[in-house]
């Protein structure tokens, strides 16, 4: 791991409608762009980014920068609460980051957002929550007491991984269902680790929105289950963002974030060897190289992102994402932000490997740990 640490960082932002604002501001953000995930009805965006320190705190005010200059948080409708065009920004210590590093980095954001863009800037997360921030039992921390006219304000903070899963419920009207989201809550001795609203959205549907923040304890299968045990109906699930591969159901298909880590190292490989190629002097024969790898490598990233949920898929993703850094490097074009990626995202597929299928694959699973160190 480089000194500089590998952080992501899911910035919310307050259009989901909107295709060519939500680009803009994918493009804006200048890291490894993991995933962008707008929703209509709650007329947000969520973009999952990843990069070492400098090039993520830079990436984010250029997301930011963007977002101040199309959202107008006056004219804004949607079912989601926000403050601000750039709602909210956590950032999630990666591989072994700490989340004291991802809290550093956090207020770094918070104030360049401030003295760059005149955002006020609120921080949230160990002393204030969001809902406090958003029900105005708060003042900003930087900036303020009033918003921006057009951009309201932004709530900066760190955090470990977390889990976004929306359900729908058909059965139950809206009363009941805020019944059913206070018991869930851990604030109300409910499930350990889930925070829990209730939205109206159009139509007539009810979602349950959850926040899984001990994930490891209790992922999305464990509230599914849950539900079914007291007889609630599920309807239509929905992962929002990104999901780690220990805690994935079957809802986490292609939406895996060590699959997504290793896709976009893969992918910043295949750009680089291409930029190689056109830009030095070189023997057609080994440009040619040079661009079949750089193919090769497209391919891979494309089958990275998708990759399923079951053991057998895990293990395959782990032991080709293992094998990615080598073949970077021997190419050229690893640094240490790609290194740390790839590295980050084969110990959590590695993790999610149960121990049955170890024992079933001992061979395997013991070359992927000495590739992996240990």
């Amino acid at each position: 791991m480089e000194a500089e640490g590998l952080f992501e960082s899911v910035p919310n932002f307050s259009e989901g409608r909107r295709a060519d604002v939500i680009t803009a501001i994918a493009k804006a953000g200048g890291a490894h762009v993991l995933d962008v995930d707008p929703d209509p009805d709650h007329h947000r965006v969520v973009i999952s980014l990843a990069a070492e320190r400098a090039r993520l705190v830079d990436g984010l005010l250029g997301a930011v920068g963007a977002a101040v200059e199309r959202i107008d948080i006056r004219t804004h409708e949607g079912v989601h609460p926000r403050v601000g065009a750039a709602d909210v920004i956590p950032i999630v210590p990666l591989g072994g980051t700490t989340l004291a590093s991802a809290r550093e980095l956090a207020r770094e954001v918070g104030e360049r957002i401030w003295s760059e863009l005149r955002v006020p800037v609120y921080w949230y997360g160990e002393h204030r929550s969001l809902a406090d921030i958003r029900a105005g039992r708060a003042s900003p921390d930087l900036g303020g007491p009033d918003h921006h006219p057009s951009a309201g304000a932004v709530a900066v903070g760190a955090r470990l991984t977390l889990v976004a899963f929306n359900v729908l419920l058909p059965e139950l009207d809206v009363v009941e269902a805020r019944a059913l989201a206070r018991s869930l809550r851990e604030s109300r001795a409910g499930m350990r680790g889930v925070q829990a609203l209730i939205f109206e959205l159009p139509g007539g549907r009810v979602q349950l929105s959850m926040n899984l923040f001990r994930v490891d304890e209790t992922p999305p299968a464990a509230v599914v289950a849950e539900l079914a045990r007291r007889g609630v109906a599920v309807g239509e699930q929905q992962l929002v963002g990104l999901c780690p591969a220990g805690a994935a159901s079957g809802i986490g298909s292609g939406r895996l974030l060590e699959g997504r880590l290793a896709s976009a190292a893969a992918q910043a490989g295949a750009v680089r060897l291409k930029q190689r190629g056109a830009g030095r002097a070189q023997g057609a024969a080994r440009q040619q190289e040079r661009l079949a790898l750089a193919r090769r490598l497209e391919r891979e990233a494309e089958a990275l992102a998708a990759m399923g949920v079951d053991q057998a898929e895990l293990l395959v993703g782990a032991e080709r994402t293992a094998a990615l850094a080598p073949v970077l490097r021997v190419a050229g074009v690893l640094d240490g932000e790609l290194e740390a990626m790839l590295g980050a995202a084969a110990r959590g597929l590695r993790a999610a490997i149960s121990a049955d299928t170890a024992t079933a694959y001992p061979a395997r699973v013991a070359a992927l740990d000495r590739r992996l160190g240990g």
